[in-house]
């Protein structure tokens, strides 16, 4: 069989990785300890999965008040410290490459995992969703409050320190999260910020947030090993902008200045009608973006080697394929059929669903 584009090796940020295939960050909720730190579970999880160009792991919150979601692990205590280290070194030890992505849900969140208090964002802004809350049940967001002008200067310096605590805990690199309707999200669009300081109003504004957050984390962690998430086209958590293409013409094009390992753009989930809004978002920040490109949502091996091949992207991320295919990219290698995930056990607790899926046997 002739070699697939996938499989090829390609230069990413400081790395030179032995396939195109990276394995997208995926929340599993299975921190299910008081330190919301990784356990041995993670460690057979992620090691599992080596055989990828690139791992990125599930969002870590980078301090207690970006948590939102139930048992997600953080990067913010010497415990998730601890654990991750024995992530990382279970990846290496198979020859991976492994990336943390740094996280902040915002508004994204629910006074139960704060005391009481209320969750943060741009401005008084509520997503309107649900939140699986620490008792075990879904209830409603609420209205978040704003953030200070000092508040957001200290999540730049959380976003800074998770990198730090990251590279402590052995990564090769740090993703910072700039998608799917969370905080740097909340803060680029105007449907989400409405605030009148320095963060607020002109485009300029409101991406300054995410700047600072690219320029603090690649000071610690170095340009060459820091990746940045964004999906302009997506509305998960938070309505688009007036006017996304104009926003996120500005936001790419101005991150060519930062020389990033790469950026990593989520396509659009469904059909896009509005004028306003990039419907094909790869294809149009590929004329943009002069550096490394990872593109996900929707690929499978065919439509990943036909992205290579076209120079539609650098390298192809691939979510759901790899809960249920460790071997994913065995299987791409050979052809082999993929197993089907079961969406029951995404977020439930323990390794069903997680760590039980098997690879096919070799001869």
């Amino acid at each position: 069989m002739n070699q697939q584009p996938l499989l090829t090796p390609v230069k990413l940020g400081d790395y030179e990785l032995k396939n195109r295939v990276v394995m997208a960050p995926m929340t599993r909720d299975r921190a299910d300890n008081p330190d919301f730190a990784p356990t041995d579970l993670h460690v057979q999880y992620y090691a599992q999965r080596a055989s990828a160009g690139l791992i990125v792991t599930e969002g870590s919150q980078v301090s207690p008040q970006g948590m939102g979601y139930v048992n997600t692990p953080g990067i913010h205590s010497a415990a998730q410290v601890e654990g991750w280290k024995k992530v990382t070194a279970a990846v290496h030890a198979r020859g991976g490459r492994i990336f943390l992505q740094l996280w902040h849900v915002g508004a994204v969140s629910h006074p139960d995992f704060h005391g009481g208090a209320l969750p943060v964002a741009p401005s008084e802004f509520n997503p309107n969703t649900k939140a699986y809350t620490p008792a075990g049940v879904q209830k409603d967001t609420v209205a978040a409050r704003a953030l200070t002008t000092a508040e957001v200067q200290q999540v730049v310096a959380d976003f800074a320190q998770g990198a730090k605590n990251a590279l402590a805990a052995g990564f090769d690199g740090v993703e910072i999260h700039g998608a799917n309707g969370y905080l740097i999200q909340q803060f680029l669009r105007d449907s989400s910020n409405r605030r009148t300081d320095q963060y607020g109003g002109s485009v300029e504004n409101r991406a300054r947030f995410l700047f600072e957050v690219v320029e603090a984390v690649a000071k610690v962690a170095g340009a060459g090993k820091t990746g940045l998430r964004l999906s302009p086209t997506n509305t998960y958590n938070s309505p688009a902008d007036s006017d996304s293409r104009a926003l996120y013409d500005y936001v790419i094009g101005k991150l060519n200045g930062y020389h990033l390992a790469y950026l990593h753009l989520r396509d659009a989930a469904g059909k896009v009608d509005d004028p306003k809004q990039v419907a094909d978002v790869t294809g149009h920040y590929r004329k943009i973006y002069e550096g490394t490109l990872i593109t996900n949502t929707g690929y499978d091996r065919d439509k990943g080697n036909a992205a290579i091949e076209s120079g539609r992207a650098d390298l192809v991320a691939y979510g759901v394929p790899f809960i249920s295919n460790p071997d994913l990219v065995e299987r791409f290698r050979d052809g082999a059929p993929l197993a089907k995930a079961d969406s029951n056990t995404f977020y439930s607790p323990g390794p069903k669903g997680y760590t039980d899926y098997p690879a096919l046997q070799t001869a």
